[in-house]
């Protein structure tokens, strides 16, 4: 919970659409005649208001930070996993941010480094969502190491490891399974593997606990598309891709219970 001995700093996130930018004016306007302060650059709140995209934005400009900001949803079209509240609830949000202590929910996140052949640098990126890594040209070719054993060289269009709180984007659509975002993980799933006589992957989608480090080392020397949530990065000379659950955590700040079954059953399953 959030003490009340300081006025509490939040900023807000719009999608950019004349209804995001609309909501996100008249939010401001009330907290601020709550005496909330606004604060873009260290706020204790940060409020998106658009989709799940619009906060996957808001987390990474807020990446420094994530154990002193929390973050709230408002969705402003489709329903979003990452956002808890709709347009017509704007001024029950608004009174709660106000005057209610909220419950912080932290949730495990994505931690990849890339290093490279010439060494000395390496990149380390968060991801909230997922990690997808392919060739640039052709296919994709890979060992997988788990915990430092050779699992598998993988053949194929590209490799997904993403959150439990992505489980249900990119990855449910290559055939990934759903993990409650509680859970202290990443899955590490399969694009179109080649299997044959020859060549053979596991087939199946991995989730790797907190303690169990993924290395992804070329075989051959290409250059990598690699996208971290939704940006996409060109890398070349790559020795090697580390992904493993991240010490850091994002945090939500929940007014009201977030029933994420509810929420998968309401996005791909109820008319």
């Amino acid at each position: 919970m959030r003490g009340t001995q300081a006025p509490l700093k939040f900023a807000i996130t719009s999608k950019g659409d004349e209804t995001s930018n609309t909501l996100t004016q008249k939010i401001k306007t009330y907290l601020l005649d709550f005496d909330l302060q606004y604060d873009e650059d260290t706020p204790d709140l940060v409020i998106s208001v658009g989709g799940d995209g619009t906060l996957l934005y808001a987390f990474h400009r807020y990446c420094r930070r994530l154990d002193k900001t929390a973050f709230v949803g408002v969705h402003t079209g489709h329903l979003g996993f990452y956002a808890d509240w709709v347009p017509e609830e704007i001024e029950k949000l608004v009174i709660a941010i106000a005057k209610t202590p909220y419950q912080v929910v932290e949730y495990p996140l994505l931690e990849v480094i890339i290093r490279y052949i010439n060494g000395g640098r390496e990149a380390k990126y968060l991801a909230l969502n997922e990690c997808t890594v392919k060739s640039v040209s052709g296919t994709l070719v890979i060992d997988v190491e788990i915990r430092g054993d050779l699992f598998e060289t993988f053949r194929g269009d590209g490799l997904c490891i993403s959150t439990p709180t992505g489980s249900t984007a990119y990855n449910k659509a290559l055939g990934g399974a759903i993990l409650h975002p509680s859970l202290e993980a990443i899955q590490v799933t399969e694009m179109a593997s080649i299997n044959n006589r020859v060549f053979r992957t596991i087939g199946s989608p991995l989730v790797l606990p907190a303690h169990h480090t993924c290395m992804l080392k070329p075989v051959n020397d290409v250059d990598f598309q690699i996208t971290i949530d939704h940006l996409s990065l060109l890398h070349k000379d790559v020795k090697s891709i580390q992904c493993r659950v991240a010490d850091e955590k994002i945090r939500f700040a929940r007014f009201r219970p977030f029933p994420f079954w509810k929420r998968v059953r309401d996005s791909f399953i109820a008319d």
